[in-house]
């Protein structure tokens, strides 16, 4: 199986369109592919790992660097 690593640049978006847009990039993933949101958005730090564990994903990490949030996810369904 073929993996594949996607980023959403959502920087410069607020609460919840990061998640929005994870959530849109999630449909178009295929079950093992990782997908890496990149936030501006403090509040995504929180929410973004919350809905992963939720719909039943891995939360591969969150780090922030320069001001921007690195939210790793792997789809798994």
């Amino acid at each position: 199986m073929v993996t594949t690593r996607t980023v959403i640049d959502a920087r410069g978006s607020f609460c919840p369109g990061p998640l929005m847009e994870l959530i849109a990039g999630m449909k178009m993933a295929q079950v093992g592919d990782e997908l890496e949101v990149l936030s501006s958005d403090r509040g995504s730090a929180n929410e973004i790992p919350e809905w992963i564990r939720k719909a039943g994903h891995q939360h591969l990490g969150t780090r922030e660097e320069s001001g921007v949030w690195h939210v790793s996810v792997r789809k798994l369904k």
